[in-house]
């Protein structure tokens, strides 16, 4: 090679070197262009910024007193109709509300049903606004109070727009979408928990209301029916959100649930022994192995739900006051429910002793000023619960009895006796031993001395301590 052609080589390369240094100048001084190796991809459908600040006085499980609110039973039917009571749903002693469905429900083969769930990440017109569900948990808050939200996540509405994507619904065998197995909810139509991009879909719209509300947790409806081995990972990403102490309540009864993550699950046998009880069917021994067996059923340190009514109770039960009998029963029940063991639940209407059945599909203008005199009782009731320890994790002693259910509980010092005239009638309990001694009556604090004898009229509760 002669010297010319050399000079012209490396000149091209010189001219090449100082071409390729340009570019590259030029992509580290232009702010808009990222090297390819540093570049952050954008999630498709990111999860919401946080709305508000999170709530940090979220109460223990086990000092929890639950109220459900079924936003039906007020005129408007609004959530900020139903936020103007939040300050007597406090004063009950109330430190976690649930919210039944506030999402849009289906049209298309309808049945008015909230658990036919048309949009997981909308809200209900009927009920008001995104703005008007931040509101109200805001107010919530404000008071110390939790607000959870019900999940469906057996099954959604039949114009759900996820029914678009067929492989996420349970199919026949010709293909055709069905639903729910072992119901007769044909409003709604069963979800495939084999399809893994339903699964994620579903976390995913259940982590939006955390962001997008502010909410303390969930009641999960149906979740027997649900796999296991959904709720384990469900849960434990809701549980990344290290910003949030969430509840969790298992609409069902298996251990498996609380090792999953839930909390809390219902008291279903004890709310059938309890409505036996009271209506002639079972005995008082009846009630405390039910408590033994429903406690011993989960695993630590779940805890059972326990209630006089629901929901569903009230709607196909009726009223508290024709299962036990009038006012006083209906408080008689309501101490066993929330003394024996668990977390006591008060169902929006049951408080003012609305007496008659209330269809959660329609909407039940409920007088939430009536029966003053029940609402004092209930006040009572839960605070002495809520100042006492022996109550909610004390050591329970039983003393038999075919008319009134008795029993003692004990916390260290604390030291409690419950005595429930189960019977539409006057007694004469006989009193054990070990009872005969002076006591405070826990609920009037006036001085109680207990001798061989107590007359109990008909339905009577005698709260006491030491």
């Amino acid at each position: 090679m002669n010297k010319s052609k050399k000079n012209n080589r490396m000149n091209s390369i010189i001219l090449f070197t100082m071409l390729i240094s340009s570019i590259l100048g030029c992509g580290k001084s232009n702010p808009g262009t990222t090297p390819v190796d540093t570049m952050k991809t954008t999630p498709v459908n990111p999860d919401p910024v946080q709305y508000g600040t999170p709530f940090a006085s979220v109460p223990a499980t086990k000092d929890i007193v639950m109220y459900e609110v079924n936003l039906r039973t007020y005129s408007p039917t609004t959530l900020v109709k139903a936020s103007a009571r939040l300050d007597s749903i406090k004063a009950l002693g109330v430190n976690v509300v649930w919210l039944m469905p506030t999402y849009p429900i289906g049209v298309l083969k309808a049945s008015g049903s909230p658990y036919a769930v048309r949009d997981y990440t909308g809200v209900n017109a009927d009920f008001g606004t995104l703005d008007d569900l931040r509101a109200y948990i805001a107010k919530a808050h404000s008071l110390g109070m939790a607000v959870i939200l019900d999940w469906v996540a057996n099954h959604t509405s039949w114009d759900n727009a996820w029914i678009q994507n067929k492989s996420w619904y349970q199919q026949d065998a010709a293909g055709n979408i069905i639903i729910p197995p072992g119901t007769n909810y044909t409003d709604v139509a069963a979800l495939n928990y084999n399809n893994t991009t339903m699964r994620s879909a579903m976390i995913k719209a259940m982590k939006y209301w955390i962001y997008a509300a502010n909410i303390d947790g969930y009641r999960c409806d149906f979740a027997d029916n649900i796999p296991n081995d959904f709720w384990v990972p469900a849960l434990d990403t809701l549980n990344t959100i290290k910003t949030h102490k969430l509840i969790y309540l298992a609409e069902g009864t298996k251990g498996p649930e609380i090792s999953a993550g839930f909390q809390m699950g219902y008291a279903f046998s004890y709310y059938g022994t309890l409505k036996s009880l009271f209506a002639g069917g079972s005995a008082p021994s009846a009630l405390f192995s039910t408590n033994s067996a429903e406690i011993a059923s989960l695993p630590s340190p779940g805890i059972k739900l326990r209630y006089i009514t629901n929901h569903d109770n009230a709607s196909s039960d009726g009223s508290t006051l024709t299962e036990y009998n009038g006012k006083q029963g209906a408080l008689a029940a309501f101490v066993l429910a929330s003394y024996m063991g668990g977390v006591p639940l008060i169902y929006g209407s049951q408080e003012v002793g609305y007496p008659n059945s209330i269809n959660f599909f329609n909407n039940v203008n409920v007088d939430y000023t009536a029966n003053p005199d029940m609402v004092a009782a209930y006040k009572k009731i839960l605070a002495f619960r809520a100042a006492h320890e022996a109550v909610k994790t004390g050591t329970l002693t039983q003393y038999p009895d075919a008319n009134v259910v008795a029993f003692e509980k004990k916390s260290g010092s604390d030291d409690v006796v419950v005595l429930v005239n189960a019977k539409n009638s006057t007694v004469t309990y006989s009193v054990p031993a070990g009872l005969q001694s002076s006591w405070t009556d826990g609920l009037a604090n006036t001085s109680v001395t207990l001798n061989t004898q107590l007359t109990l009229q008909p339905y009577q509760y005698v709260i006491l301590k030491k």
